[in-house]
């Protein structure tokens, strides 16, 4: 379960300075895609595992911020969106891997701002859905989860690399095993609220070796939606090992190219 000046002498105010820094500025001053895009991570994982992907959209032209989740809550998680999506305004994309397929479905319902959903490889429940709906705790192998005494729950490092990023060489699998955020145990069972993929057009990536969420349930969220839809041999964690298709897929989103 895959499972976020003071004013100087001279002729520019630090306040016209930061106005400006604010512009969506193009390479060489070209002029950037009208799209936003907002790129929210799953469990276990943090903004950093877009790194890949992020270039890639910024050469585009797009505006980008990948949010750093908490992971406490999902009304916490869903208000750390909401708040990058009124920082870059509309038109907006939003991506989500993992269990951040929850928070794009509930950030997104109702939003002015955003135009398209993408999920990688993620979730996409419809209202009253738990994530243990789809992948109970009791099918993860023994010792997956690793609690800690505040009701967080880590995966344990020695199994990160053939749970969540097989694909990946050992180093970088160690890596992202290190700086993984812990997940609080109550997300697994927290209840989605109304769903944006009902009042969107949805794009998904499945994991044909996903290891956390099942291919299965994942061409179920994809064919539930219409979304247009891709498949990928890859991990769960296919931001990181298949960077350049996951970012032809955004793109695509910000295109409206459905086919």
């Amino acid at each position: 379960m895959g499972f976020v000046l003071p004013t100087y002498a001279g002729t520019v105010t630090a306040a016209s300075e930061n106005k400006t820094l604010m512009q969506p500025q193009g390479k060489q001053g070209m002029a950037t895609n009208a799209t936003n895009i907002v790129l929210v991570h799953g469990l276990w994982a943090d903004g950093s595992s877009w790194s890949k992907v992020i270039p890639i959209l910024q050469k585009a032209g797009h505006k980008v911020i990948a949010v750093q989740l908490a992971a406490h809550s999902l009304a916490d998680d869903v208000a750390t969106v909401k708040r990058a999506i009124d920082l870059v305004g509309g038109p907006t994309i939003l991506v989500g891997h993992s269990f951040g397929g929850f928070v794009i479905t509930n950030a997104g319902y109702n939003n002015k701002n955003v135009t398209g959903l993408v999920y990688v490889a993620a979730f996409a429940p419809d209202e009253g859905e738990s994530a243990v709906n789809f992948v109970p705790v009791s099918s993860l192998p023994p010792g997956l989860l690793v609690p800690d005494s505040g009701g967080f729950a880590y995966l344990n490092p020695k199994m990160f690399h053939g749970a969540f990023v097989q694909d990946a060489n050992a180093t970088e699998a160690e890596t992202l095993g290190a700086v993984q955020k812990p997940a609080h145990q109550s997300l697994f069972t927290e209840k989605s609220g109304p769903p944006a993929w009902k009042q969107l057009p949805t794009w998904y990536q499945v994991s044909e070796g996903d290891h956390i969420i099942p291919p299965d349930a994942e061409r179920m969220f994809a064919k539930r939606m219409n979304a247009t839809t891709i498949s990928i041999n890859s991990s769960h964690a296919s931001l990181v090992t298949h960077p350049a298709k996951i970012a032809e897929l955004i793109l695509n989103a910000t295109k409206g190219v459905t086919k």
